[in-house]
């Protein structure tokens, strides 16, 4: 029996990984990134296969993650999080610095960074391994709390796209409360939930331009669960 609940409590951070230069750079979520030496200071990061900054990173070499905190606005995270480079410029209006790579680097929402020179890539199947040595580090505000995947999914109420390593699609729970009148709302593009017995409001007595909390888009792009 393996209970994917179990799962949630393994710590992660969330960060913004990046790679490209000044002509085409792109990015994305990710809660995989983690140090594996220190002497030289090395870092890994996983990146699915299909994600369009895998590609960058083979091409340049190098990649950058951001570490964001706790009060990302929901472009930012829509953005990155939620959207591919294939059909946007995920860096248009974003604060970008370029690193001694020439990678760009997200400064929205941003603690700190590591900028790394990949030195291994390690096939893990649906997702690359990029494993870089660390070049270049900055703080940029160290005044705000560092966003956690715990944090991502029980104050901002998210979940893991379908490219991030650790998304896993557990069996649906088809049973139904018929005590229950409150309804779950399901946004389309992050998987947020709104749900009417923990907000207190009913779905349908939000205003129009109510927008999802995570991702920000409107309305309309919510489901009845």
């Amino acid at each position: 029996m393996i209970n994917y609940d179990a799962l949630y409590h393994i710590s992660y951070g969330l960060f913004i990984v990046s790679s490209g230069n000044k002509n085409k750079g792109n990015g994305f979520i990710s809660n995989t990134v983690f140090q594996v030496t220190s002497s030289p200071a090395m870092f890994a990061t996983c990146s699915n296969k299909n994600n369009y900054t895998s590609e960058l990173i083979k091409q340049s070499k190098a990649f950058s993650a951001s570490v964001l905190d706790t009060t990302i606005s929901p472009t930012v995270m829509g953005v990155f999080g939620f959207k591919s480079g294939n059909d946007i410029d995920k860096m248009n209006d974003m604060i970008i610095q370029y690193g001694d790579t020439g990678v760009p680097i997200v400064l929205n929402h941003c603690i700190s960074y590591i900028e790394c020179k990949l030195v291994q890539t390690i096939d893990m199947g649906s997702h690359w391994m990029f494993i870089g040595e660390m070049v270049n580090a900055e703080v940029i505000d160290d005044s705000k709390e560092a966003l956690t995947y715990k944090y991502y999914r029980e104050k901002m109420k998210g979940i893991s796209p379908k490219n991030a390593p650790t998304y896993i699609e557990k069996p649906e729970d088809n049973t139904i409360d018929s005590n229950n009148s409150f309804k779950k709302y399901k946004c389309k593009v992050c998987g947020y939930i709104y749900d009417e017995a923990q907000e207190g409001t009913t779905f349908e007595e939000l205003p129009d331009n109510w927008e999802c909390p995570l991702c920000g888009v409107d309305k309309s792009e919510f489901i009845e669960e």
